[in-house]
Order: C-alpha cells, then sequence, then structure tokens
C-alpha cells in the first residue's frame, strides 16, 4: 500500500472522527436544561416535587439543576437570572408566595423562557407564564371542610379549627374560600384559624394546643398542610383528646398515612407533590418543543380514609405523592 494512499485513507479517518465529534458536541448542546427553584427544600413536599421534575427531564432527555430560595423573594429572584446566566432552557417553580412572583414573570419573560408553577401558583391576574400545575385547591376546600364539619359533629360539636398556609399564596386563599364556604353550608363555626410561619411539626403542635386552650369546645381540626396534621394529632394525644377531636389534612407523607392508620387522623386529601414536578416538566418541555400546553392544570386531591389506605387506587395516587424510597 503506497504513502499517499495511506494518508488518504489517514485523513478520511481523521474527517469522519471530527464529524461524530462535531455531531456528539451539537447533540450535546442541543440537550435542554430545566431549572427547579424551591422556595425551601427543607420541607419534604418541596423535595418531592423535586423528585417530580429530575424524573421526568430524565426520561425526556432533559439536563436537571436545582436551586433553593431559601424562602426569600430576593433570593428567588437571583436563582432565576442565575439559572438563565447558566443557559437553562426552562423553569419549574414553587415559588416563595405567590405575591412574590410578577416580577419573576416579567424577567422570565424578558428572557423567552418558559415556566411551570408547581404547587402553589402565581399572583392572581398573572398571564405570563406557560403552565400552572397545582392542586384543585377551591374544591379540596370544599370538600375537606365538609369532611372536618361531618367529624366535629359526629364529636357532638359544630366549632373547628384551622391550621393553615400562609394567606400570600393563592393556593391557600382557595383552600380558605372552599372550606368557608363549606362550614357556612353544612352548619359549622370556624372559631379560630392560625397560618404556619415555618411549616415545622413542632410550630403545628404549639398553634393546636393554643387553639384547643382557647377554644376548648373545638371538635374537628382542618389541617391545610401535612406537618399540621401530624402537629395537631401530637397536641390531640398529648391533651387525652384522641377520639373527642377529629383531623383531617392536606397533602399526605408516609408519617400521616401512619396516623391514619392509627386512627390518629381520619383522613388525607392527597396532593400529589411528585405528580406536580412530572406534570410541570412535560409542560415546558411541550413549550420548547412546539407541541400543546395546558395553561392551568389542577389536579383532584382524593380522600383516603383509614379503610381505603391500602386499596389500589389509594396506591396509584401515592405513588405521585413522595418518591417510593420513601
Amino acid at each position: 500500500m503506497g504513502s499517499k494512499f495511506k494518508d488518504a485513507i489517514t485523513i478520511l479517518a481523521a474527517t469522519a472522527l471530527a464529524a461524530s465529534l462535531g455531531v456528539a458536541s451539537a447533540q450535546a448542546q442541543d440537550k435542554k436544561i430545566v431549572a427547579y427553584l424551591a422556595p425551601s427544600l427543607d420541607i419534604s413536599y418541596w423535595q418531592w416535587v423535586g423528585y417530580g421534575v429530575k424524573e421526568k427531564a430524565q426520561a425526556l432527555g432533559m439536563d436537571y439543576v436545582e436551586f433553593t430560595s431559601e424562602n426569600s423573594p430576593a433570593k428567588q429572584m437571583d436563582n432565576a437570572r442565575t439559572a438563565v446566566t447558566k443557559g437553562v432552557d426552562a423553569i419549574v417553580i414553587g415559588p416563595v408566595s405567590s405575591t412574590s412572583t410578577p416580577p419573576l414573570l416579567a424577567y422570565l419573560k424578558s428572557q423567552n423562557i418558559p415556566v411551570a408553577f408547581a404547587g402553589i401558583g402565581p399572583q392572581p391576574g398573572q398571564t405570563d407564564y406557560t403552565s400552572s400545575v397545582t392542586a384543585n385547591n377551591l374544591e379540596t376546600g370544599k370538600a375537606q371542610g365538609s369532611f372536618v364539619c361531618k367529624l366535629a359533629k359526629e364529636r357532638g360539636g359544630n366549632q373547628v379549627g384551622m391550621l393553615s398556609l400562609p394567606q400570600d399564596r393563592e393556593n391557600a386563599q382557595k383552600y380558605l374560600k372552599g372550606a368557608e364556604e363549606a362550614f357556612k353550608s353544612d352548619g359549622c363555626d370556624l372559631v379560630q384559624m392560625l397560618e404556619t410561619r415555618g411549616l415545622t411539626v413542632n410550630e403545628a403542635v404549639t398553634q393546636a394546643n393554643d387553639m384547643l386552650t382557647a377554644h376548648p369546645d373545638i371538635k374537628a381540626i382542618y389541617g391545610m398542610y401535612d406537618e399540621a396534621g401530624t402537629g395537631a394529632a401530637k397536641a390531640v394525644e398529648t391533651r387525652g383528646l384522641k377520639g373527642k377531636v377529629g383531623i383531617a389534612v392536606a397533602d399526605g407523607s408516609p408519617t400521616t398515612i401512619g396516623l391514619l392508620k392509627a386512627n390518629a387522623i381520619q383522613g388525607i386529601f392527597f396532593q400529589e407533590a411528585v405528580g406536580q414536578g412530572i406534570d410541570g416538566t412535560q409542560q415546558v418541555f411541550n413549550a420548547l418543543s412546539g407541541a400543546e400546553v395546558t395553561k392551568d392544570l389542577a389536579l383532584v386531591m382524593p380522600l383516603v380514609t383509614a379503610d381505603k389506605v391500602d386499596s389500589s387506587e389509594a396506591k396509584a395516587t401515592i405513588a405521585r405523592v413522595f418518591p417510593p424510597s420513601n
């Protein structure tokens, strides 16, 4: 084989290699990146939303990065700017509050970045977002309100208390509105509502104790978030009121499922945290690829009671609430 022929083969091989590397480089550059902005990663719920975003991103061939806003609107905006600077293509966000979203949305619109909300929606009136994947909070508020009122009446009274999410969140406002409608129509009195500041079990224990001390005729407690149910159950048990004060909670976790099975909680309205992450990621991917998007996705929050918690339907729902390792 002549040297010229060998040289030609070498050149062809080098050209082919360069071409294949170029294709690989282009493919790497084409791989989309989705950022998840959590209000806080200290809360299990937001970890579970992030799990859903990450799992769906992997399935769609996207890269995943995450940021925590540490419950600060300023940090949330910094995170959005950092994500855009680093070249992310889309954002899924659990906002610090609904009221914090207008400047964020204005900025992301200016950068042409699709954004999906998970769990908490934007401030009412805002339209510059791709999708808002939340629970059907108004209808859940009504259903949970009716269930709590029924628990109270079964225990011989009509006074109820509420451990609420911060009311600067649109989901909390809808929960409350629905619950108040149910209490009014079903004949129960909401005698006290206390808003959480840190979404911790210890805070919920303290608030439930304060509520039951101030209003000893309360016969049922409406927990608007998972830790509220756990805290209320602890306070009720410590005060020797198990069976005398009913409890229903929204969200769901391994802890509250255990309390449900022990009849320390009478009902859980499951919120699909993992599912919200999955669906939000699908929506921003659709926006990037020119597919159809659904602007507002209000997911059903089914009630599960102790006698139904091991049913196939409940298990299918729970698979979209928290990761299988939990």
